[in-house]
């Protein structure tokens, strides 16, 4: 194991921080842990539609809309085309791993340092 100073790791914890922005500004939004609830929830394997969500978080069309584009940019959400009809889902591969990566460097040095 390659042993890191104190600095070091807070160098680490401070670029994670940076990686993680737009991941921790997406989903600190109350709205957005809705919709990303009910993505999480649902059983379709294909994702789910916009009037899906809309249904589901009483939120309007275009507020739905918003969100899921802040999501989209953060590297939260995907979305799939089938023809004119896009399907939003939740990828295993999410940027979400930005945060465990962040918490995991923090615990680390909290471990060794306090």
């Amino acid at each position: 194991m390659i042993y890191m100073t104190k600095q070091d790791q807070l160098h680490t914890i401070k670029e994670n921080f940076i990686n993680c922005q737009k991941v921790l500004l997406a989903i600190g939004d109350e709205t957005r842990q809705s919709i990303l609830l009910v993505l999480m929830a649902t059983d379709c394997q294909t994702g789910l539609r916009v009037g899906e969500i809309t249904e589901q978080t009483h939120l309007s069309r275009p507020a739905v809309s918003h969100h899921l584009k802040i999501l989209r940019d953060a590297g939260v959400i995907l979305m799939r085309k089938e023809g004119t009809k896009n399907f939003y889902y939740i990828d295993i591969r999410t940027k979400l791993g930005l945060l465990k990566t962040l918490v995991t460097n923090i615990e680390t040095l909290l471990k060794e340092f306090y």
